[in-house]
């Protein structure tokens, strides 16, 4: 299982997998800029929380090097102007907002250093926390286990394997791990209308990693569900409110309340980092609204809408805490009256 985004050491730079071409190519790219790193994350050439934050972290800090700041006020401004920059590319997941503020006071604790000794702080912590994201998600994929069985059917939604994070993934961690132990399970992928990261993304790394895996229509599940097929929900998340409520992409309140009809359990996998204390509820959660063009003709030889249609295309919605059976983290599974608590 390889990287998704990862550092060049030696050049100092924001390498990647871009995701735009995938399945039919599979792409790497280098990038040190701003405007590079904001574009690969608007554009989701990088996507998933937890791989946009490491992005971000590695991002800053291959940008900072490049700064013509001679001395540390001014590179700490440059500094928070460029996350500025970069934190506006993607609203809801928090985790970006996360890793840019952590690299913010690391180079804030270092600045009676001079301006090597900064940049070399922020290099350790890029370095640490695409270091931490790698073991943060293997613990969810174990911790995940507790909930899951030999053979269960399992239905994922979006993308939340290794290719959302640098490796492993979150929603997805629990089937590698169960992989690891011998276990099978069989996968059903929801392809995720508009933009398809579940028929591309993890359609494609799950049979790549040889699981058993089947695509369906995001109109399937409750078919499924029906049928007695499906033994459980996975999903990641973008932003988890302190009461519990949580942002995922657009399609998951739905398979939250065909779970509940069918009394399949629904499980949200997510780095501890991913929940927001400071957001009381969902609906304090800004949801990113994208471009028509990624349901009128994106993926279509031509355009497929009436000229003059208007469209709704929200990147995410919010399932409430209730319909949450339990929460999968590395620091442990909770339920969303312990996450609203405090834990």
């Amino acid at each position: 299982m390889t990287d998704t985004v990862w550092m060049d050491t030696e050049n100092n730079l924001l390498c990647f997998v871009d995701q735009t071409k995938l399945p039919g190519e599979y792409s790497v790219c280098s990038v040190c800029s701003a405007d590079e790193i904001y574009s690969a994350i608007k554009r989701l050439a990088i996507r998933g929380a937890p791989a946009i934050g490491v992005a971000a972290a590695i991002g800053l800090y291959c940008v900072s090097v490049r700064f013509e700041d001679r001395e540390p006020q001014g590179f700490l401004k440059s500094l928070k102007e460029t996350a500025k920059m970069l934190d506006s590319a993607r609203p809801t997941a928090v985790n970006l907002s996360w890793a840019l503020a952590r690299m913010q006071k690391t180079a804030e604790r270092a600045a009676n250093s001079d301006i090597e000794g900064i940049k070399s702080a922020l290099k350790k912590e890029a370095l640490d926390i695409y270091g931490e994201d790698i073991l943060v998600c293997k613990k969810i994929g174990q911790n995940g286990l507790s909930l899951l069985k030999n053979g269960f059917g399992i239905l994922t939604h979006c993308n939340a394997g290794a290719l959302a994070a640098v490796r492993y993934g979150t929603a997805l961690a629990p089937v590698y791990a169960g992989r690891e132990k011998g276990w099978d399970f069989k996968v059903y992928a929801d392809e995720t209308r508009p933009l398809l990261q579940g028929a591309r993304l993890t359609a494609y790394e799950l049979c790549e990693n040889g699981i058993d895996t089947t695509l369906i229509c995001d109109n399937m599940a409750a078919s499924l569900m029906q049928k007695g097929v499906i033994d459980a929900v996975l999903v990641g998340c973008d932003r988890v409110a302190a009461n519990g409520d949580t942002a995922n992409k657009i399609g998951t309140l739905g398979l939250a309340v065909l779970a509940r009809n069918f009394s399949v359990p629904f499980y949200v996998c997510a780095p501890f980092s991913t929940i927001d204390f400071s957001c009381k509820s969902g609906e304090e959660i800004v949801i990113e609204q994208r471009e028509w063009s990624e349901v009128t003709e994106l993926f279509f030889s031509s355009r497929i809408t009436h000229p003059d249609v208007k469209v709704y295309n929200p990147a995410f919605d919010v399932t409430p805490a209730e319909m949450i059976s339990a929460f999968i983290t590395e620091k442990g599974v909770f339920t969303p009256e312990e996450l609203q608590r405090g834990l």
